[in-house]
């Protein structure tokens, strides 16, 4: 049973696939107002949580609350309307605007429906989030012109559109540059505070891609939730070096982490 401020909750999850089990007896809990990073290797098993979480596949066994309903007892396109996506690997086809890309979020498309048109609630809306995300400036610029870093910040206004109270990011600083990962970080930092209630689950591979406000973090290897709890409890040298079967250094300073190979000289 979810409490009040429970926003997801797994309770011994499993997923198989094509006769392969994908993850094994997961359990978490995660709060209204809680920014949680999922970090593991290649094929831990870190996107096929993110993917429960949306509502975009089903456990094999287990139960799963989202937002307070069950999944396999509510209306699947209902629930996703209160869940916003951020991921790089979205484009839209036609060279759509700024505007246009952040409407698409409104009917969770790539493209503009056909005589669909948006009420003048949600263009107050987009122009809101296309503000606060810096972005007036390139308002009608075309998709194919913006550089990584408005286009991700772009993908930020779409999954906000709605007004979700649970955001989901799938790795979104793949392909930016340091100013631009660091411009994005900071849309996410602003994000956080604008809207306090907002919760956001954010799968990395990259701990520099961690924004200041993360809260909570997951550690996952072979499917399973090898440590789970507060980020600065649960980033360390030894769990990390534990989860990806290396020795790494963990340092976490000005509010941010950093990670790297343990030097000869180090203590393992």
């Amino acid at each position: 049973m979810m409490d009040d401020m429970e926003v997801l909750r797994f309770e011994s999850v499993n997923y198989v696939r094509a006769s392969n089990k994908i993850l094994s007896n997961i359990d978490l809990s995660i709060h209204t107002g809680e920014h949680w990073a999922l970090i593991g290797p290649n094929g831990a098993g870190k996107s096929t949580i993110l993917n429960l979480c949306g509502a975009l596949i089903h456990q094999s066994n287990g139960t799963i609350h989202v937002l307070g309903h069950r999944l396999g007892r509510v209306d699947i396109r209902e629930l996703r309307e209160s869940i916003g996506h951020v991921d790089p690997k979205h484009a839209p086809i036609s060279p759509l605007s700024v505007l246009e890309v952040v409407l698409t979020g409104a009917t969770g498309t790539r493209e503009l429906m056909l005589r669909w048109i948006p009420d003048a609630k949600l263009l107050e809306r987009a122009d809101y989030l296309i503000e606060v995300l810096g972005l007036m400036s390139h308002k009608y610029s075309i998709w194919p012109t913006l550089s990584q870093g408005e286009k991700a910040r772009t993908l930020i206004a779409r999954s906000l559109l709605t007004n979700p109270k649970l955001l989901l990011f799938d790795e979104p600083s793949t392909g930016l540059d340091v100013s631009a990962r660091e411009s994005f970080l900071s849309s996410v930092d602003s994000m956080h505070k604008l809207q306090p209630d907002l919760t956001t689950v954010m799968v990395t591979h990259h701990f520099e891609e961690l924004p200041e406000t993360t809260t909570h973090a997951m550690l996952i290897k072979d499917g399973s939730i090898l440590y789970s709890g507060v980020a600065k409890k649960i980033l360390t040298s030894d769990n990390v070096s534990e989860c990806f079967n290396y020795p790494i250094e963990i340092d976490y300073r000005l509010r941010r982490w950093n990670a790297r190979a343990k030097t000869p000289d180090s203590t393992w």
